[in-house]
């Protein structure tokens, strides 16, 4: 394997409603789902399809029972909120008491950040658009992971691998590596703690909030390595690991780095090509202590007594992956997987040497910067609220407000997208996965879609008692190469069910 997998981001966007800040983000959430769903559905909205979710299924070999789930854990239950499924392949819906866009399915880093950075600007407009709403009031919306009031929502990831991979050794060989990778990918925080009281500048959003190693949970007791074992796929062939640790991040880099790297490292797992283990002595309390020391001079200590950095680890993960992309490849490696081993040993060499040699790249060394700025220009300390203030608004959506927009507009952030680029994907699936099927019967076919989910589409057609369900449960399949032909001949989509069924 490459860079080159099945892989999707679920982002949770933090919210508030202007001038009302008892206002119930439910509601909020609820109103900008369905702005959006109102002005670009203009046919019956297909509802999800949650009979083949299983959350409470643990890789470990078991079921939690319903009877001691968390609420919030009970993502098969249809809860009313508002849901929709977009003609690029994506959901957009109401988590609890956020408004949180899934990506579809994605084949490379490249493809993620495309369509990860098409939900800001969906999210964007759908905030436009319940603007409009008469004597309704702004809702604002942001792409960060804590309110600094003790609350943190989650920026998930999410890999399919083989089944055949033991869960165990997962767990070995991934833990120090998402513990010392927030270096590249973590998005910056003003405050230290759950609740930000102790003043300070940290790496990661999320550090703070995780507490076991390994775990079911993605609200409470959050663990460093997620066990829920939904693969949306067939069960007996994949696993999805459902990844809960990472940040949001704005910049294309640190999105496009975060999933490639980890997408190496799977490879490896799978491969078996990690020889031994970094395993950490204590990985809940160095993943804090790394994110505490943005000079990056913290040393972890290994369960073999060796103390290094958390680049040191990341360099040790990137040692190996060029080993094994040269074993397996040689000189015919794609070019992304080329381009993230490039970009990874890069950006590790220059944080290693000075962090803001990174600023045009990574998320949190830019926000470092502006930060550092505006203190050096007032003579201000970390305890400020002016700088909490800079934080938040680095991750407003709004390109007119958000400050990691106005770094890029002053050409101070490097992309790696246009915006056309970005544009397609807003309303166009990837080409390469099942999200092409999805899309185009929702593009196609949206008054007979009466609903869909990662792994089916299920169709209402007229003098059928029954609904029809389309199983998708092959990732790879439903994408252009298979489909496309078979599509543009279906006018309808009882054409459609015939032709793949075989019946009249």
């Amino acid at each position: 394997m490459s860079v080159r997998r099945v892989m999707g981001t679920e982002t949770e966007y933090g919210i508030s409603v202007q001038g009302q800040p008892t206002a119930n983000p439910m509601l909020a959430s609820s109103q900008i789902v369905n702005a959006y769903a109102n002005a670009t559905v203009r046919a019956r909205r297909a509802r999800w399809d949650f009979e083949e979710e299983s959350p409470l299924r643990d890789a470990r070999g078991f079921d939690m029972s319903r009877q001691v789930a968390d609420p919030s854990q009970l993502t098969d239950e249809e809860l009313g909120l508002a849901n929709v499924i977009l003609t690029n392949g994506a959901r957009l819906y109401v988590d609890h008491a956020h408004p949180e866009y899934s990506t579809p399915e994605c084949m490379s880093p490249l493809d993620i950040v495309r369509w990860d950075k098409a939900g800001e600007q969906i999210m964007l407009a759908a905030s436009k658009r319940a603007a409009q709403v008469p004597n309704s009031r702004p809702i604002l919306l942001y792409k960060n992971n804590t309110d600094n009031k003790g609350a943190s929502y989650g920026a998930h990831e999410n890999y399919l691998m083989p089944r055949r991979t033991p869960f165990a050794d997962i767990v070995r060989h991934i833990t120090p590596f998402f513990v010392s990778r927030q270096v590249i990918c973590g998005a910056g925080r003003v405050g230290i703690g759950q609740d930000g009281a102790v003043n300070g500048f940290q790496i990661s959003q999320r550090a703070d909030y995780f507490e076991v190693e390994v775990g079911l949970e993605t609200t409470l007791k959050r663990p460093i390595v997620n066990t829920r074992d939904e693969p949306h796929a067939d069960p007996e062939k994949y696993r999805r690991l459902h990844v809960i640790i990472g940040d949001a991040n704005l910049s294309e880099i640190s999105t496009y780095l975060k999933v490639g790297t980890t997408s190496l490292v799977l490879a490896m797992i799978e491969e078996r090509f990690l020889p031994g283990d970094l395993g950490f002595a204590h990985p809940v309390k160095e993943l804090r202590s790394i994110s505490h020391d943005p000079t990056l001079r913290h040393l972890v200590e290994l369960k073999d007594g060796r103390r290094v950095t958390a680049v040191q680890v990341q360099l040790d993960y990137l040692e190996h992956a060029r080993k094994f992309v040269e074993d397996r490849y040689g000189a015919d490696a794609d070019e992304q997987t080329v381009d993230v081993l490039e970009r990874w040993e890069s950006v590790l060499t220059r944080l290693e040497r000075d962090p803001m040699e990174c600023r045009r790249e990574l998320d949190w060394v830019a926000k470092l910067g502006l930060l550092s700025s505006y203190r050096d220009r007032d003579g201000i300390d970390w305890d400020h609220p002016k700088l909490h203030l800079v934080d938040l608004q680095y991750a407003d959506i709004r390109p007119e407000k958000g400050l990691y927009h106005q770094l890029v507009r002053r050409g101070s952030i490097d992309r790696l997208l246009t915006d056309a680029e970005v544009d397609h994907g807003v309303a166009h699936p990837p080409t390469d996965t099942r999200a092409y099927f999805r899309g185009r019967c929702l593009q196609q076919y949206a008054d007979q879609v009466a609903a869909a989910s990662w792994d089916s589409v299920i169709f209402d057609l007229p003098g059928r008692e029954s609904l029809q369900r389309v199983p998708t449960m092959e990732p790879l399949r439903g994408t252009e190469q298979h489909v496309a032909g078979l599509l543009d001949r279906c006018r309808t989509a009882e054409e459609l069910v015939r032709a793949i069924t075989g019946s009249r």
